[in-house]
């Protein structure tokens, strides 16, 4: 059970270096069929990243392996309007959402490859949302990759439009607006 093997905290700003370690690994291992390596690297530190801000909110969160310090997985929610991406990416907006007539954004989950497929995404998705509850949303939506569009299916979500994201590189990334 992925819940007795993960613990689940708010991150802090001395995780900082760690999470964009795994960020990056996760990504690039994960990542790897759904996109090209020129679309990865292009997209990562932004449109697919670390997004301070949400540390800054105490929205982000890590997983740990249990009994150790080592950070197997990450994730949030915000209560502002940017749907994805890195301090860096595209179109942040940091004005605040309505819970009474916005939805959460979940925000930039990523798996360490060592810990993929043991439930560690979808444990991290529901902490999420349930801390989003706690503040009173009742509806999520999310940027998603082609990697994660089948996990968040399972868990409720409905694809929308596609975003074509034009990275700093010249590529364009595909991220699937998805709804709950």
């Amino acid at each position: 059970m992925p819940g007795n093997r993960y613990r689940i905290r708010v991150a802090t700003p001395a995780d900082i270096p760690a999470l964009h370690t795994l960020i990056e690994q996760s990504v690039r291992m994960l990542q790897k069929h759904d996109y090209t390596p020129e679309q990865i690297e292009g997209a990562l530190n932004h449109a697919l990243g670390l997004d301070t801000q949400l540390i800054d909110d105490q929205t982000y969160f890590v997983a740990e392996l249990a009994g150790s310090n080592e950070i197997a997985g990450c994730g949030g929610w915000s209560f502002r309007r940017t749907l994805f991406g890195s301090d860096h990416g595209p179109s942040r907006e940091t004005a605040f959402l309505d819970p009474t007539t916005d939805a959460a954004k979940i925000r930039a989950i990523f798996v360490h490859p060592g810990h993929a497929r043991r439930g560690l995404g979808t444990l991290i998705l529901k902490h999420c949302e349930q801390a989003a509850r706690l503040a009173h949303f009742v509806r999520f939506e999310m940027g998603s990759t082609l990697t994660g569009v089948p996990l968040y299916t399972l868990r409720g979500y409905t694809p929308g439009e596609t975003i074509n994201v034009p990275l700093p590189n010249g590529e364009v990334l595909a991220v699937v607006r998805m709804t709950k």
